[in-house]
């Protein structure tokens, strides 16, 4: 029978403290308590102590070396614990897990808890690069924090992907519908940012992201057909040719024969499939351009879309909608380091050729307008023509759209003459 109270006092008070702690540290290493054990520079109530357990002094000098055999036949035979000194260790310090033990179950519970993502990458191919990423792993553990909150999230992750892509539905509704929670893909939600990783793997490509994070969001989403913002996206444009039989042309189709400029949400966008007679179809980055071709052409004016900076998600839908109807799309930005990045976005996303838009252009403005406004931020390749980066770097100005304002209402009047 266990004599508790004697095992406290003789070897669960202070003076044994760090004893006690040294052979716990052994048996949560999964290390037997035998051989033995040194304490260094032993204060006297140490040395008294452990005299006191083992009957004997139990030597001197700066080190004082314990016979763990010794004391646990000593725990035995006294009566302290009669299961021994690994047992009487337990009764003083509580339950002991070995590490090994701990850590091997804990690993097998996060593998059941991320065995959803490994069973839809099996289901799911175009999935599968990314599910069995071990970097997706870790940003699960990362966001959830224990294998029982990560097995919730991946559940929930797997019926998001599971959905997608998606053909216009609203993110709230998306998430609704798969979690249960309308909120479960706001953007700092855990949810969202898995699953905006795994469309950046899967459906996204290589080309690059825009800088701004909200717009990176936006795009990711668009990617795979789910709406953010339907009423907050817009994009500017005037005279679209739209086909009569569509939502669109009933909204847009008086605006046209007046040659006034619309503001288009993405909601408008997306409520049907717009459709476009194919034409040549202008596109630039600022509205003053729109603005002033709406100003001089009025009705006349050749269809133009404005993406106003960095492309919302209405803008890219309009024009995805529009090269998908045959239209031929031309674009014209800013020369500066920004403008370049906008166009590559649109480059990798849609066919369009320069307008106005490369090298020579560039140069020839500068000749005819001049320019002292530096270039700022960092340089970027032209997708469409690899000579642009170089003659911008070269002249360290930059050229915005509406220092050449005329040279392109020139163009679109020449157009709509044609």
């Amino acid at each position: 029978m266990t004599d508790l109270e004697r095992l406290r006092r003789q070897l669960g008070g202070p003076e044994t403290g760090r004893l006690l702690q040294r052979l716990r540290r052994r048996l949560t290493r999964g290390q037997p308590l035998t051989g033995s054990l040194s304490l260094n520079q032993p204060s006297p109530d140490e040395r008294r102590a452990i005299e006191g357990l083992l009957g004997r002094p139990p030597g001197r000098g700066g080190t004082l070396t314990v016979n763990l055999d010794e004391l646990d036949q000593v725990v035995r035979r006294s009566g302290m614990h009669p299961a021994g000194l690994a047992a009487a260790v337990e009764a003083l310090t509580g339950t002991i897990a070995v590490l090994a033990d701990v850590r091997a179950a804990e690993a097998a519970a996060w593998r059941a808890a991320s065995a959803p993502l490994v069973a839809l990458g099996e289901a799911r191919t175009e999935l599968a690069g990314w599910c069995t990423d071990p970097r997706t792993t870790t940003l699960l553990r990362r966001l959830s924090g224990s294998p029982e909150a990560a097995a919730r999230l991946a559940n929930a992750l797997v019926a998001v992907l599971g959905a997608l892509p998606a053909a216009g539905e609203p993110l709230s509704r998306l998430a609704a519908r798969t979690t249960d929670d309308a909120h479960a893909l706001d953007p700092d939600r855990p949810l969202a940012t898995l699953v905006r990783s795994a469309i950046r793997a899967t459906w996204w490509g290589s080309e690059p992201l825009p800088e701004s994070a909200a717009m990176q969001r936006r795009m990711l989403w668009y990617a795979v057909g789910v709406t953010v913002d339907e009423l907050s996206s817009t994009v500017l444009a005037v005279n679209l040719p739209t086909r009569p039989g569509c939502r669109l042309h009933t909204l847009a189709g008086p605006a046209t024969a007046l040659g006034e400029p619309v503001v288009l949400t993405l909601r408008q966008l997306t409520r049907d499939e717009p459709r476009f007679a194919a034409e040549e179809i202008y596109a630039c980055e600022n509205p003053t351009v729109l603005a002033a071709a709406a100003d001089e052409l009025g009705p006349a004016c050749p269809p133009l879309v404005c993406v106003g900076g960095q492309p919302t998600t209405a803008a890219l839908r309009l024009l995805t909608a529009l090269t998908a109807d045959g239209a031929r799309l031309r674009y014209h930005g800013d020369f500066d380091w920004g403008g370049l990045r906008i166009a590559n976005l649109l480059h990798a996303r849609l066919p369009w050729r320069p307008w106005r838009y490369q090298a020579e252009d560039y140069l020839a403005a500068l000749a005819v307008h001049g320019s002292t406004r530096p270039l700022r931020g960092s340089t970027v390749d032209a997708a469409w023509d690899p000579e642009l980066a170089a003659a911008l770097q070269g002249r360290g100005v930059r050229v915005e759209e509406e220092l050449v304002l005329d040279d392109l209402l020139g163009d679109l009047s020449e157009f709509a003459s044609a």
